[in-house]
């Protein structure tokens, strides 16, 4: 199992960037008034946040990191390594990371590389950064974020209504002593069905198919180079493994649950964190939400929850944190870490 702590590395700062335009749940011209209900009760999105199509992930990351810097003065010499973590990249090539260090002005000394995963994403680019800064690196950015929206089918009712777009930037540094923190890291890829976008790559290139939406059931069309998501496939993979895992990472750690002061969790769906919520036999107020109005946001999830729904906590005191991300792969990752008082915020992009 690949369960490891890492010291010497703290989190300083997480800054997030949504777009400005607000889609509500009940508005979905697909859905019936009492479907519309239902979504949002078991889902818990109200609204989301939806990019237009010239703006790419990268650019609320950018916005994210850009405003981060400057409002904490950071002097752009000292960033040594830059992970953009996503599944919506800029281009087939290069690498995202390697035009947002050039973006962001930051020395040609910094390595940059991409990390291509989604729901976990946040949790194992943490890992891989902090992996890197352990011994030594003075600071660096973990961009994490995706534009889920331009892989959905609007006449897809199983996945158009569910996906926000966000990018995110985490500041994090080199700190002799500063707490360790404990991972826990999973995948099985025999599950990579349960959400995927088939073609599109290099298996199915754009030029050996047409694109051409089907019917896979009433209320569910979709081309094969759209996401496509077996939703009881996913609930109950989260169902079967992810209070489990955290338990795990809490033993590794050896911490117990109630030592916790909030538990974020990937936001894929109400239903399923309640589910772990319930199967950890745990208070509602330590689970905190960001889905209802931000709508599932891959791999910005995690840090963007903390930036609006743990504001006035985290930037006011130390916080212990159970950070748990589960989905694409698949795969499922947590991280015990000590974090705070740091400056968070949420940006919209005018």
């Amino acid at each position: 199992m690949a369960k490891f702590s890492i010291n010497n590395v703290k989190v300083d700062a997480i800054y997030s960037c949504v777009p400005k335009h607000r889609l509500q749940t009940a508005d979905y011209s697909l859905f019936t008034p009492a479907e519309s209900m239902l979504f949002e009760k078991t889902t818990g999105i109200k609204e989301r946040r939806v990019a237009s199509d010239e703006l790419t992930c990268s650019d609320l990351c950018f916005k994210a990191a850009e405003n981060l810097l400057s409002d904490l003065k950071i002097n752009r010499v000292d960033i040594e390594v830059l992970i953009f973590v996503s599944q919506s990249p800029d281009y087939f090539l290069p690498a995202t990371a390697v035009t947002l260090q050039e973006r962001l002005g930051l020395n040609r000394n910094c390595m940059a590389f991409d990390i291509n995963l989604g729901c976990s994403g946040y949790v194992y680019g943490l890992s891989v950064i902090a992996s890197l800064m352990k011994n030594g690196l003075r600071k660096g950015l973990l961009l994490a974020g995706d534009k889920s929206t331009i892989s959905t089918s609007f006449n897809d009712k199983s996945t158009y209504p569910l996906f926000g777009d966000a990018g995110t930037a985490t500041l994090l540094s080199f700190e002799e002593k500063s707490e360790p923190m404990f991972f826990d890291l999973h995948s099985d890829g025999s599950g990579k069905d349960a959400i995927m976008i088939e073609y599109g790559h290099s298996r199915f290139p754009y030029n050996t198919f047409i694109d051409e939406e089907k019917e896979y059931e009433p209320g569910i069309k979709r081309s094969r180079n759209h996401l496509a998501l077996d939703g009881m496939k996913v609930f109950n993979f989260a169902l079967k493994e992810v209070a489990k895992s955290i338990d795990e990472c809490l033993q590794f750690a050896q911490n117990e649950k109630e030592s916790v002061d909030f538990f974020v969790l990937h936001q894929a769906n109400k239903l399923i964190n309640d589910s772990v919520r319930k199967k950890m036999k745990l208070s509602e107020d330590k689970f905190p939400m960001s889905i209802d109005n931000f709508g599932n946001t891959s791999s910005a999830s995690i840090p963007l929850t903390i930036c609006t729904s743990l504001k006035k906590q985290i930037e006011n005191k130390e916080l212990t944190l159970l950070l748990s991300g589960f989905g694409v792969g698949l795969s499922w990752a947590n991280v015990l870490l000590k974090m705070g008082p740091i400056p968070v915020k949420c940006i919209d992009y005018d």
